[in-house]
Order: C-alpha cells, then structure tokens, then sequence
C-alpha cells in the first residue's frame, strides 16, 4: 500500500486540484450546517468538520432519479431507458462511518443475482477519500459497537488519518492510486505508522457508548410479539429524519408523472416510518400503528440484514439519535433489547 505525507493546510488545494479534472463531492459550509455537495469552482471544502449533516450516499443513491420516459403515442406507448447518469468523481472527506456504508449498501444493491445498474455504475465511478476521525466527533457516536472504527478504511480508496502536525495518506486500492499524483511525493515512515496506531487507541478509548449489538440478533427474534415494542414509538412523530439521515437506509418508492403524452417513471427515497409506506390498495396496512414501523426499523438494522448479509445495516454515526425532534435513541433501545429473556 502507496502511503504519503501531506501539509494539512494542502488538503483543500488538492481538492481543488481534484475539482479541475473530475467532479469533487466534499464538504462544505451551507448556513449552520455541513452538507456534502458537488465542489463549484472557487468554493472552499471543509476538513476540519465534525460530521455532515447529511449522510453522502445520496451521490450513489439520490433522493429522486429517473429511471425510463415513456410518450403516449397513435401507435401506442413507447418507452426510453433512461440513460444511466454517471460521471467520475471523488467523494473527498466522508467520515468512516459513511465509507463503511458504501459496503453495507453494495451487499443490498450489487448481489450476484440482483444488482441495480443505477447505484452500481455512480459506485463504481467514484474514488472515496475517507478522513479518519482523529477523536470521536460526537457523543452520540457508536461505530465500534456495530463493527466500524473512527481510523476504519473499510469501503475507502484512501485513508487520510491526522497524526498530528501532519496528514497520513493511505492509497487502499487502486483507484485511490491513480490519485497518487495529486499528493506530492513525501513518503509516509515508520514513525508515521506509530503514530497512526496511537490516534486509532486514543480515538477508540474516547467512545463512551458501546454495546454488543452483534449479540441483540437472537433476542429481537425470540420477542417480536414482546409487550417490549408497546413503549418505545409512542414519542415518534414518523417524520422520517432518522431513515433520511441514515447512511444505510435504501427503502424507495416508485411512481409515475406525466404530462399531456409524455410521462416518467421516478425512484424517490420513501420511509418505514411513514403510514403510507406499506399500505396496499385495498387499504390493509399490515404496519398499521408505529409500534409495527419501529419495530420494523429496529429489526431490519440488527436482524434482517445480519440473516441476509451478514452485517448490522447501521453503523454508529449517531445522526439519527442527534436529529430526533422527541429524543428516541436507536442505542438505548439496543441496550433495552440485550436485557430481554
């Protein structure tokens, strides 16, 4: 593995430099909030954030995307595939947390059997440039306990680690490689590696929620008809901020537009929050009351996805518990779980 020493105060000169040959996703101030975004031209990225505000797989799974376009017709209804909008690019800064996303989201979107062209092309398209997180940004943090790590290069291309006066530059595969030019020449030491594993040590010590969640899946599925889900949702609002904040929620729904003869088929990010989310056209809701959503949402996280993938489809960020507007806590209720028969 290529490994380089950059000036921190060099990073956002190479973004630019990046944003001059390809489309740059990264960081950037918008009012009070951090939001990834595509880098314009004299705009300045941001690496000296806590966490975004948004989770960036939005770049691999927009909120709305057109799928095919289709005009009525005297002959009938003719239909266009839409053409799969991808362009290379770099997703420059993605914490940890949301680079391990991209992997949890690949076993979901590129299985061997199912496989969705449109995620699986911008994917594929796109070199991620993660920056470890030298301390834990939050309190709400919790990577470690669902299989992540604040210095993690899972789902990375490069790894760019703060060890202090000076910035770790690990090429992980070789699509970061082919970024190597960009990084100057200074060649990472051994001191450079020692120093890289005492931040990871520091930043792992400094969580201070863990929870053995690959312990919960055993005890969900022995109490789905537990009285336990009578309390927990009774707060939720279903607005849907914890599913849209979510790096790993991919619940969609399809629908149609049209105007006069022509028309459109559109995917848009949908919730298991929301009522409508499994109502059929009969009217039965087999979720009728937000018991059976939230029950859903916690079952789906650390116990569906770990039968069907082998991993926990959450990993730790904690903006769903920074954003609910009534204070529900994925983790307590993890931790509330772990205590049952």
């Amino acid at each position: 593995m290529e490994k380089r020493l950059i000036k921190k105060e060099a990073l956002a000169g190479i973004a630019k430099r990046i944003a001059e040959d390809v489309t740059v996703y990264a960081p950037v101030r918008v009012e009070e909030n951090v939001l990834f975004k595509v880098l314009e031209k004299g705009e300045e990225p941001l690496f000296t954030y806590q966490n975004s505000k948004n989770a960036p797989k939005n770049f691999f799974f927009p909120r709305s995307e057109v799928m095919l376009r289709y005009t009525r017709t005297p002959k009938g209804v003719e239909f266009t595939a839409e053409e799969l909008f991808a362009r290379d690019g770099v997703l420059m800064g993605a914490r940890p947390c949301d680079a391990r996303s991209f992997v949890l989201l690949d076993m979901l979107f590129d299985q061997e059997k199912y496989k969705d062209p449109y995620y699986i092309e911008k994917r594929n398209r796109t070199t991620v440039v993660s920056l470890a997180c030298a301390k834990p940004p939050y309190r709400e943090c919790f990577c470690t306990s669902v299989g992540g790590h604040p210095v993690d290069d899972k789902g990375a291309d490069v790894l760019i680690t703060d060890i202090g006066d000076v910035f770790l530059v690990e090429f992980v595969t070789p699509k970061g490689e082919k970024l190597l030019k960009y990084f100057g020449d200074q060649k990472a030491d051994a001191a450079s590696e020692e120093k890289k594993a005492a931040v990871a040590a520091a930043a792992e010590a400094a969580l201070t929620w863990k929870i053995a969640t690959h312990e919960v899946k055993e005890k969900l599925d022995r109490n789905f008809n537990s009285p336990f889900w009578d309390g927990i949702h009774k707060k939720c609002l279903a607005c849907g901020t914890c599913t849209f904040l979510c790096p790993t929620c991919h619940c969609f729904d399809i629908s149609d537009e049209m105007k006069y003869d022509d028309g459109r088929r559109l995917r848009n990010w949908d919730s298991c929050m929301f009522p409508l989310f499994t109502k059929e056209t009969s009217g039965h809701n087999p979720r009728p009351t937000q018991k059976e959503r939230w029950r859903q949402r916690v079952m789906h996280k650390f116990s569906y996805y770990p039968e069907n993938f082998g991993a926990i489809a959450c990993v730790g960020c904690g903006r769903c518990v920074q954003s609910c507007p009534v204070n529900i806590d994925i983790r307590k209720i993890v931790a509330e779980a772990m205590e049952l028969a």
